[in-house]
């Protein structure tokens, strides 16, 4: 089981850097559904298999959908490198060196030297999130509904042929 967790955690990885890298959007689209189908094996290996449904029914499901159904709107093709500034040849490195530092710290800092105690056990059941979701997390639930509905209306509005 822990080789699994390995595996899909390094596909993850693997799938996110691809997402960057990628030059066409729709390439970039089906790796985001790689990263989020491995991170629902994670989720299952964890013990969290609500989550790990939810993660596939509807990020890797509906949410993608809607990506590309936005991507295939918009007819965007490959995207055309531009020039670089300098001050982004120079600060790059140096920024991504700092952001990998301070990721490191913070895994670092989770494993502590001493043998704590073991982690309590969670419930992450479908009634546990239900009551956190639509008490404690309602306002973040809804902004997000709404920020998703804009950015389809705004691709919509942009695509739109002028006559």
């Amino acid at each position: 089981m822990e080789i699994l967790f390995y595996i899909c955690a390094a596909l993850a990885v693997l799938a996110a850097l691809n997402v960057i890298v990628q030059r066409t959007p729709v390439y970039s689209a089906l790796s985001l559904i790689v990263v989020l189908c491995a991170l629902a094996v994670v989720y299952l290996l964890l013990g969290a298999e609500f989550m790990a449904v939810i993660q596939v029914i509807v990020y890797a499901g509906a949410i993608m959908v809607l990506f590309i159904f936005v991507i295939m709107l918009l007819n965007a093709g490959r995207e055309i490198p531009s020039q670089r500034s300098r001050l982004a040849q120079w600060l790059g490195a140096p920024l991504v060196l700092a952001l990998l530092a301070e990721v490191l710290v913070a895994i670092w800092r989770q494993f502590p030297d001493t043998g704590g105690p073991a982690v309590a056990a969670f419930d992450a059941g479908p009634e546990a999130i239900g009551h956190l979701l639509f008490r404690n997390y309602v306002l973040p639930f809804e902004v997000t509904s709404v920020l998703i509905l804009v950015a389809i209306l705004g691709a919509v509005v942009l695509a739109r042929k002028e006559s």
